[in-house]
């Protein structure tokens, strides 16, 4: 069975949220790793926002699959291979995230993502 998930966000939203909340919203959505990777880019609030995007199309997979009734986002972790090819890894021991697949993009004022989990 195959459980799609996507999200759609405006940069600006998660610009104004980094901007307002800080360190408190970051650490609450984003692990440190994220935050590095995010942190080394000329424009971080995009990879922010991508990743935001990309943890609500995992988690949105994973909740009509069934295997979860809720996950926090800090624990949808979205890495990327040496490429730039992000990849989930879930800090749940109970979710197999290497049946996970997920792609990013951003354009103009949005950033979306698209999950699909394969079970």
């Amino acid at each position: 069975m195959i459980f799609v998930g996507t999200d759609i966000v405006p940069i600006i939203r998660i610009e104004n949220l980094i901007k307002e909340k800080g360190k408190l919203f970051l650490n609450h959505v984003y692990t440190k790793l994220e935050q590095n990777i995010c942190n080394a880019n000329i424009s971080p609030f995009i990879h922010y926002s991508g990743k935001f995007a990309a943890k609500e199309a995992v988690k949105k997979a994973l909740l009509s699959s069934k295997l979860t009734k809720d996950i926090p986002l800090v624990l949808i972790e979205i890495q990327n291979d040496d490429d730039g090819t992000p990849f989930v890894h879930i800090s749940q021991e109970s979710i197999k995230y290497e049946q996970l697949q997920i792609s990013i993009s951003h354009a103009g004022e949005y950033a979306t993502a698209t999950a699909i989990l394969e079970l």
